[in-house]
């Protein structure tokens, strides 16, 4: 199905259901209304306690950021796809605590992008979006109400009009090497979190991303760990 063809079926049900109004969304899609599980790190950049179910969640310069926004929800039985990013690494993945056993790749969605990601939205908990500029915002919105109709979550991973939340890391900085020696072992990074309705209010907060096992964490000071003093000569 070609993705005007598919876009078109949608706008029909649109037509016929998204207008009617969002009870009758819930009725038709039974997922909706709910929430996927999410790593607790990130409960106070999230308006639910988890990620609600027929939300768009656009998130902007942090693969790790998606990876744990999939994580716990893969490992509680959820199904997840990503379309479009083909350098993503899998071992990432992984070390981040995303179940592959329970995600799709679409790496080169082909001509039909916006078409891959409706037919994924059918049958899969939770669609990553990447290449979000191969997308108009036409397209956008109807995956959106498509998502919101079916009980999934979107995961734009990049700009996306009217996304109900927005997710940006900012101020990052690197931490493991030492005096000239050392590798990079952890990331510190802000996640800034903005969007409309219960959203509305911005939060923040601060994570590791990646932590030095490749996961996500809290930095020391968030943590109440009091940074080890360095014996000096005297």
């Amino acid at each position: 199905m070609s993705a005007m063809a598919s876009l078109t079926t949608l706008n029909a049900s649109a037509a016929a259901g998204v207008s009617a109004g969002a009870s009758a969304v819930e009725a038709a899609a039974p997922g909706a209304g709910r929430v996927l599980p999410t790593r607790t790190e990130l409960a106070a950049v999230l308006p639910w306690p988890g990620l609600r179910r027929g939300s768009t969640v656009a998130v902007h310069g942090s693969v790790s950021l998606v990876f744990a926004l999939l994580s716990e929800a893969t490992r509680n039985g959820s199904w997840a796809a990503v379309v479009g990013l083909p350098g993503i690494s899998l071992v990432a993945a992984s070390e981040c605590g995303v179940d592959l056993d329970r995600l799709a790749m679409v790496p080169r969605p082909g001509g039909d992008p916006v078409g891959v990601v409706a037919a994924l939205l059918d049958g899969v908990d939770l669609v990553v979006v990447g290449n979000t500029r191969q997308v108009s915002d036409q397209d956008a919105r109807r995956l959106s109400a498509r998502a919101r109709n079916l009980g999934s979550v979107l995961l734009p991973f990049g700009a996306w009009p009217g996304a109900e939340v927005q997710l940006r890391c900012v101020g990052a900085s690197w931490h493991g090497i030492g005096e000239g020696h050392g590798h990079l072992r952890e990331r510190a990074v802000t996640v800034r979190s903005r969007g409309r309705g219960a959203a509305a209010r911005p939060r923040s907060c601060r994570l590791l991303l990646p932590a030095r096992d490749g996961s996500i964490g809290l930095p020391a000071e968030d943590r109440g760990v009091r940074p080890r003093l360095r014996p000096v000569a005297g």
